[in-house]
């Protein structure tokens, strides 16, 4: 038994399992006085199995994760690989599923920024965006929602849902979710006249709502239609 290494690495008191197991790692290599109990192997064995699999199925998973959500992560990194290998976006779309909401908000926010460029690359998986995550209680994630929904073509079905989920985003709490949501409906409006009088309505809140963040959305969308300025002078 190895009475020093003992004493100046004790076990820390209510040990997470992740100290636990670097403890007796440590132990195994300096002392050995005893094995690893086997619970805690087969625990390990199962972790380090997730994790080789994880890295197998969603190769890209490593680099979106970690951090706050003020992180974004590897991203740069994944938008490099992807640029080199387009037929990555099919992992990336798939990490719109985690079941980590900052991968999935980074997935995201990946495919909107990609479609920005390479509206076709990511026109095969755009049915993440009109989802359950446009429903999302986490603003970020609304917000590459409704940033992105204007970007693709949609089929008559799935333009009603489309403009559902912008319509009700407009409404949302988060200041920037809303102005997006609006930009979008301004977008769509240019191709559909109906959508016209709910874009001038929430044109005219933004103006009178006291927010230089909404009002300034709101003249730069009417910047873009000159026929909602010219029918509200």
């Amino acid at each position: 038994m190895n009475a020093v290494w003992h004493r100046r690495h004790p076990m820390p008191r209510s040990a997470t399992l992740a100290q636990r197991v670097r403890w007796h790692r440590a132990h195994a290599k300096h002392c050995g006085c005893r094995p690893i109990p086997p619970p805690l192997v087969a625990l390990v064995n199962a972790a380090e199995r997730r994790v080789r699999d994880e890295k197998v199925e969603h190769p890209l998973r490593r680099f979106l994760t970690g951090g706050d959500r003020r992180s974004i992560a590897q991203s740069a990194k994944v938008r490099t690989l992807i640029d080199r290998d387009p037929a990555l976006i099919k992992e990336l779309a798939k990490l719109s599923t985690d079941s980590d909401w900052l991968v999935q908000q980074r997935a995201l926010d990946l495919l909107e920024k990609i479609a920005q460029a390479h509206t076709d690359w990511v026109e095969p998986y755009k049915r993440v965006f009109i989802g359950p995550l446009a429903d999302s209680d986490k603003w970020e994630i609304r917000l590459q929602v409704v940033r992105a929904l204007p970007l693709f073509r949609w089929t008559p079905a799935q333009r009603k849902r489309v403009k559902d989920i912008l319509r009700a985003n407009v409404e949302y709490p988060q200041k920037f979710v809303r102005a997006w949501a609006l930009d979008g409906l301004a977008a769509l409006s240019e191709s559909d006249a109906r959508l016209a009088p709910v874009v001038e309505q929430q044109l005219q809140e933004f103006e009178r709502s006291g927010s230089p963040a909404l009002i300034a959305r709101a003249r730069k969308i009417r910047e873009r239609l000159p026929s909602a300025a010219s029918r509200r002078t």
